[in-house]
Parts: structure tokens; C-alpha cells; sequence
């Protein structure tokens, strides 16, 4: 089933430490480029995420983009270390014991000033980007599924127009006889008007070569093949784009073919119509991963 290139993800999450959130853009391109835009703290997680976009995505130019709001330093994060407190303690009551009511009172908001009081709990780095990651990966299988879905409706647009072909191609090849018939009454009529005699072995010499200039039964079977082609295809994933993007030309070709050989409008209308059918598709195939 094809993938669109075009498609966005977000996913936020509230961890001990802060809020995280990714954001995944992704637009067309022709070969993958993903792009980063990450907190300094967490550059060293790039090559991890440039790993992960090259093993689930084929083409598009990704923008990832990282935000990360720390909490506030609160109780959680701040402990007083008091091993350190009772030890400011009892020096305080020494001098106290010594100098008596000359000594003032400790003021508990002092302590907290000494150093090695107030201690400021860690973050585990590696448990930090672990977390990170993780959401990052559930970004990303947001986006699959988002280029997954208007891939589907990319594919019932493509389906549909490969339909019109198809319609097309069966309307032409069922006027061939009464195209060539016509054709051949038309050279009687000429012949006639001139006033000129042809043996019926000349005449129909000439019907022969008229025929083989008409005759587009080969383009209109390669046409069938190459719809048919173009279905198959659909139902692949492994450079789809760029394998339909080929099928595309080769249509576009055999429409050519066909309008080159027209000797009636009704045939030149069709190609006409082939060339406007492909190019719709084309253009909506650019968009295929």
C-alpha cells in the first residue's frame, strides 16, 4: 500500500523531571532528509533518531523538532543533607555553651545557606533520554500512520483514474473497424473525385498502408499493461514512488503514440483525455514515498 510523504505527529508527555514534546514534519522530497532541531542537552540523541527515521522511512524531507520545559526546582528536587545540619547543630551549641546568652540563636534559614546543606537531586542522564527516545518512537509511528492514511486515499485517487484509462482505451479500440472503414471509404471518394482508375489490388495496397499508419492496436495494449502495472504496483511499498513515476512516463508515452497516429478527432480527443488522466496521476504520485 503506498505512503503519502506529506504528514505531521505530535506527542507530549509529563515526566518527573519536565514536559516533552516532539513534533514531526514531513513534506516531499525525493530521497530522505531528516532534519533536527534539539535542546543542546540532548544533541548526543541525534544519531539514534537519524537511525530510527532511516529504518521506518524511505523519502521526504522529515523536521523534527524537540521541546523540552523543565520543572521548577520544587521538594522533589531539592534535599537537605542533614547529616551536614546536625553537624552544623552541634557546633553552633559548642560556641553557644561557650559564649552563653552573648550567643545568638541559629536561624534554621541560615543552615540552609551553608554549603553542602541544600542538595539538588540528580537526573538519571541515561533514563532522561531513554524517555525521550521512547516518545520519539511513538511520534514516529504517529507519522507512519498518518502517511499511511493519505497514501490510501492517494491510492483510491490513482485507482480511479486508472480506471478512466482504461475506459478510454476500450472506447478506441472498439471504433478501430469503423475508423478504418470510414477511412477507406473516404480514399474511394477521393479516387472517385479525381477521376481516376485504380485496379483493386492498388486499392487495397493503399488501404494496407492506411491501416498500418491507423493502426494503434499496440499502443492501446501497452496502455492496458502498464494500468495493469500500475495496480500491481500499488500494492508494493519498496519504491513505490519512483517505480510508479517510471509507469507514468511510459503511459505518457504511449498517449503520444496514439495522438501521432490519430486520423480522426474522436482518436486525438482521447489521447487528449490519456495525457490529462496521467498527468493528474503523475502529479499525485510525486507525493508517494
Amino acid at each position: 500500500m503506498p505512503r503519502s510523504m506529506t504528514g505531521f505527529a505530535r506527542r507530549e508527555a509529563k515526566l518527573p523531571w519536565g514536559t516533552v514534546i516532539w513534533e514531526i514534519r514531513s513534506v516531499n522530497h525525493r530521497y530522505l532528509e531528516p532534519g533536527f532541531r534539539l535542546p543542546e542537552d540532548f544533541r548526543e540523541i541525534e544519531p539514534a533518531l537519524r537511525e530510527s527515521i532511516r529504518k521506518t522511512l524511505q523519502r521526504g524531507k522529515v523536521e523534527v523538532s524537540l521541546y523540552i520545559q523543565q520543572e521548577q526546582e520544587n521538594e522533589t528536587e531539592l534535599g537537605v543533607n542533614l547529616q551536614r545540619v546536625i553537624q552544623l547543630s552541634k557546633a553552633a551549641q559548642q560556641i553557644h555553651d561557650q559564649l552563653g546568652d552573648k550567643a545568638a540563636l541559629i536561624n534554621p534559614l541560615e543552615l540552609l545557606k551553608w554549603p553542602g546543606v541544600i542538595q539538588k537531586q540528580e537526573v538519571d542522564r541515561e533514563a532522561q533520554q531513554a524517555a525521550v527516545i521512547d516518545l520519539f518512537q511513538s511520534a514516529l509511528i504517529s507519522l507512519v500512520e498518518h502517511r499511511t492514511r493519505e497514501g490510501a486515499e492517494l491510492e483510491q485517487l490513482i485507482v480511479q483514474r486508472l480506471d478512466a484509462v482504461s475506459a478510454q482505451v476500450v472506447a478506441v479500440r472498439a471504433r478501430l473497424p469503423e475508423i478504418l472503414q470510414a477511412q477507406r471509404e473516404k480514399l474511394q471518394q477521393k479516387i472517385a473525385a479525381l477521376g481516376v482508375e485504380l485496379d483493386s489490388e492498388r486499392l487495397e495496397q493503399e488501404v494496407v498502408l492506411l491501416a498500418q499508419k491507423a493502426d494503434v492496436a499496440e499502443e492501446l495494449d501497452r496502455l492496458d499493461t502498464h494500468v495493469i502495472e500500475v495496480k500491481r504496483s500499488l500494492k508494493q511499498t519498496d519504491s513505490l514512488g519512483r517505480r510508479l513515476d517510471f509507469l507514468m512516463q511510459e503511459l505518457n508515452r504511449e498517449a503520444n503514440t496514439l495522438s501521432s497516429k490519430a486520423i480522426v478527432s474522436d482518436t486525438t480527443q482521447a489521447a487528449v483525455e490519456l495525457k490529462v488522466l496521467i498527468e493528474q496521476m503523475r502529479e499525485q504520485i510525486q507525493n508517494i514515498e
